[in-house]
């Protein structure tokens, strides 16, 4: 088990990692209300995270193979989602002193995780690559690969939430925030594309 871990920790490093709708959600989050306010958002994400792996790994991927329009109607939804969020920044001025500017729950990072078809595609992956290597012990192997990918994943974005929030610690004024609202608006519009046209 530890080998496999290692295996599937370095399998997942550059995929966790790199930018995508969650990696940046995160950051936009954390740059806009701080580290201690994305903690709903990151309890529904990756709450979401470990009920949709154990799913794919459990069969969901039969279903969706069965029914290629799911991808599709994922991708779209996922997009306008990825494009809803990054309206609110670009609409958003600075940091103090804006009531109408809420803050991610619980629900918000669920739904962008159901609604994010790289997930999917890097789950089904993953169980592609590890899932086969054990001849016994097929759902304890499944709720292990889906609680390490959680974790590793909890990691990330952590590390992105935290990166968003020093970016933009001395940019809380309306002058300095707004620039940084944009830059993230811009980013996440720009996932929302990449999700439509990949």
């Amino acid at each position: 088990m530890p080998e496999l871990t290692l295996a599937l920790v370095l399998f997942l490093l550059p995929l966790a990692y790199s930018p995508g709708p969650g990696n940046v959600f995160f950051a936009a989050i954390g740059g806009r209300f701080g580290l201690r306010a994305t903690v709903p958002a990151t309890v529904g994400y990756h709450a979401a995270t470990f009920a949709v792996t154990l799913a794919i790994g459990l069969g969901f991927t039969g279903l969706a193979s069965l029914s290629p329009v799911l991808f599709d109607v994922l991708r779209y939804a996922g997009a306008a989602y990825v494009f809803w969020l990054a309206w609110g920044f670009l609409r958003a001025g600075g940091i103090e002193g804006e009531p109408d500017v809420r803050n991610a729950t619980a629900l918000d990072g669920a739904v962008l995780l159901i609604l994010n078809p790289k997930a999917y595609l890097i789950i089904a992956l993953m169980f592609t690559q590890f899932l086969p290597a054990a001849d016994t012990g097929q759902t304890s192997l499944i709720l292990w690969i889906a609680t390490v990918f959680t974790l590793n994943n909890l990691v990330a974005f952590t590390v992105w939430t935290i990166a968003g929030d020093l970016l933009t610690r001395r940019f809380r004024s309306s002058s300095g925030a707004r620039p940084l609202n944009i830059a993230f608006g811009v980013l996440l519009a720009a996932v929302a594309v990449w999700i439509l046209v990949r």
